[in-house]
């Protein structure tokens, strides 16, 4: 079933790129813009889910193909994007989404576990947007990044995630501003805690998946909602989406008052570990 949403403008033929596109926020991105008439290229390490999702999406009346994809090899992303633009003709809008996460104190996280996480999270949406870059400037196109509140504030435990956040904060808000002579937009979509598997392949310290429980701050939103957001986004040409009262907040305290947000999540996040 498409996530029922308002249509803001008109993606009819418009060619939508997602990656991480097999589950969680890349699935409803993928059904939204599939529900406003785009056509969707599909890109996800997981070939299989990602054809799956395809025929799920045909099946209810949108053109969508599906690319196996590692996002952290450059010469794979430069291989999908050239199937997108023989079989879909271009790339209107980028979704990079496609990301890991880990949770870990920095002195129990060995270097590798930092490379890992920055070759999916940087370096994934880095490739995939260079691959993607003379089609959406000839057609003064779109670009958003599912960045975090990881990506403008740190969280306790997760040191490597928001290095790769952060650093996406750092390219995407640059590139936003070279781009901006020649019509490409970019929209950083920054979500709180999003209710969706990653968690549960999360890398912990030594590399391997953790058992360490999550730890959170306000209530967990659905995929759904991300995407319905992303999609008004690029609608309006947004420059920064921050999703729940929490994303908010921790913008403006880390701005305004960073000493105190650093205390205050300690605390909090202290206190969901002793429950």
């Amino acid at each position: 079933m498409f996530f029922a949403m308002q249509k803001f403008m008109d993606f009819k033929d418009k060619v939508v790129v997602v990656t991480g596109a097999a589950s969680g926020i890349g699935a409803a991105v993928s059904r939204s813009f599939a529900a406003a008439g785009a056509r969707l290229g599909l890109l996800d390490l997981d070939a299989a889910m990602a054809a799956d999702l395809a025929r799920e999406l045909e099946t209810g009346g949108a053109q969508a193909l599906a690319f196996g994809c590692d996002v952290a090899d450059q010469s794979q992303c430069s291989k999908s994007f050239e199937s997108v633009l023989e079989e879909l003709g271009g790339v209107d809008v980028l979704v990079n989404n496609a990301g890991i996460t880990q949770r870990s104190a920095f002195a129990e996280t060995s270097a590798d576990v930092f490379r890992r996480v920055m070759a999916v999270n940087f370096f994934g949406s880095l490739y995939c947007t260079q691959s993607a870059l003379p089609s959406l400037i000839e057609r003064e196109g779109h670009v958003v990044v599912i960045e975090s509140v990881g990506g403008i504030a740190p969280v306790l435990g997760r040191s490597g995630y928001c290095a790769s956040k952060h650093a996406l904060h750092g390219l995407f808000t640059t590139f936003r501003a070279e781009l901006r002579p020649k019509n490409v937009g970019v929209t950083i979509v920054c979500p709180g805690f999003v209710k969706t598997n990653l968690q549960a392949r999360a890398l912990g310290g030594d590399g391997r998946v953790t058992e360490h429980p999550q730890s959170r701050v306000g209530r967990q939103i659905p995929a759904e909602a991300v995407a319905h957001a992303v999609i008004k986004a690029v609608a309006k040409r947004k420059p920064l989406v921050l999703l729940t009262p929490v994303a908010h907040l921790t913008y403006w305290m880390t701005r305004l008052v960073p000493t105190l947000y650093e205390r205050l999540m300690a605390r909090q996040l202290k206190a969901e570990l002793e429950r």
